[in-house]
């Protein structure tokens, strides 16, 4: 197959163009680098089934090639990104995801939207099911995002009714491995860099608040099986086992054999207090759920942290 993926240099999005272009498929990554890195991509640069357009999704793009799949993962998702690239975030998800279901269009093309947990806002219902509407504050640090995805949703299903497009809509939660950039602001990846580094593991809150850590290589898995069934969703994509920061703190302390201290900060505004996927129908649908569990799942990600504060320091 011909696929197209934005934000393919990413966290998420680089996995995926390894897994899809190592099956033969022929990978068109698009990606500006704003958060992507063309080091996550650099073993696939040289395949002749793999080609790089430096592009902005928010602006047009146009191209000749044939596609099956066109794959939207562009956007800036971490909560540092949220303070420092507000308008961008808004730009990509509402502009970029009608650019790409634009391009779907033309093509024929099947559509894959990457939308998140986020569209449930500081959620009053738990766990969260996809019938789920979500308690988002339309104005807050965080809507820049949260507002982005449902937009994104509300035009992606537009598109289905009105032009008929095939489409699938993945409501990804907290998601975690190699190849999250050290400095996003995310909690795994915090938390493991200052635990390696000897700092002080910042909590904010209380550190009661619940999380559900999915796998990277779990979630590829189901995204896979998504895009072979005949079903456009929403479905949420998740691990239902749900911890609290302090308990994963705890576990990375452990693991890095750390002596650092954990330390508490305010709680931003809205984050969210409890965050679990109810993945009913996802393992009813596609007969898939997480495996990896998240002490295996950090025993793959610490030493890749470990390797690239090597690298930063030399």
């Amino acid at each position: 197959m011909r696929i197209l993926i934005t934000g393919g240099a990413g966290f998420i999005g680089s996995h995926l163009c390894k897994r899809l272009s190592g099956e033969g498929n022929f990978i068109i990554c698009v990606d500006n680098f704003i958060t992507g890195r063309e080091d996550n991509i650099k073993d696939l640069l040289s395949q002749p089934n793999f080609r790089l357009i430096n592009h902005d999704i928010s602006q047009p793009l146009y191209f000749d090639d044939d596609l099956d799949w066109v794959m939207h993962f562009a956007s800036p998702a971490s909560p540092k990104d949220f303070l420092e690239h507000p308008i961008k975030i808004l730009k990509v998800g509402t502009l970029g995801t009608h650019n790409c279901l634009g391009i779907a269009k033309s093509k024929k093309a099947k559509f894959f939207l990457a939308s998140t947990s986020e569209i449930y806002g500081d959620p009053l219902q738990h766990p969260q099911s996809e019938e789920y509407f979500g308690n988002v504050n339309p104005i807050g640090p965080r809507s820049c995002y949260d507002e982005a995805k449902r937009t994104a949703e509300a035009l992606t299903f537009a598109y289905q009714r009105q032009h008929n497009i095939d489409i699938r809509v993945a409501r990804i939660f907290n998601t975690y491995g190699p190849f999250m950039r050290m400095e996003d602001g995310r909690v795994v990846s915090n938390l493991i860099c200052e635990a390696l580094t000897d700092k002080d593991l910042t909590i904010y809150g209380d550190g009661s608040q619940t999380r559900s850590f999915c796998y990277i290589d779990d979630l590829i898995e189901g995204i896979i099986k998504f895009m072979e069934v005949g079903y456009p969703g929403p479905l949420n994509f998740g691990n239902s086992s749900e911890f609290t920061i302090t308990e994963l703190a705890k576990k990375i302390l452990q693991l890095t054999k750390s002596k650092s201290k954990i330390k508490f900060l305010a709680l931003p505004q809205d984050d969210p207090r409890r965050r679990q996927p109810d993945i009913t129908r996802v393992k009813k649908l596609l007969r898939w759920q997480p495996a990896i569990s998240l002490d295996e799942g950090l025993k793959k990600t610490i030493p890749w942290f470990q390797q690239r504060i090597k690298q930063v320091k030399q």
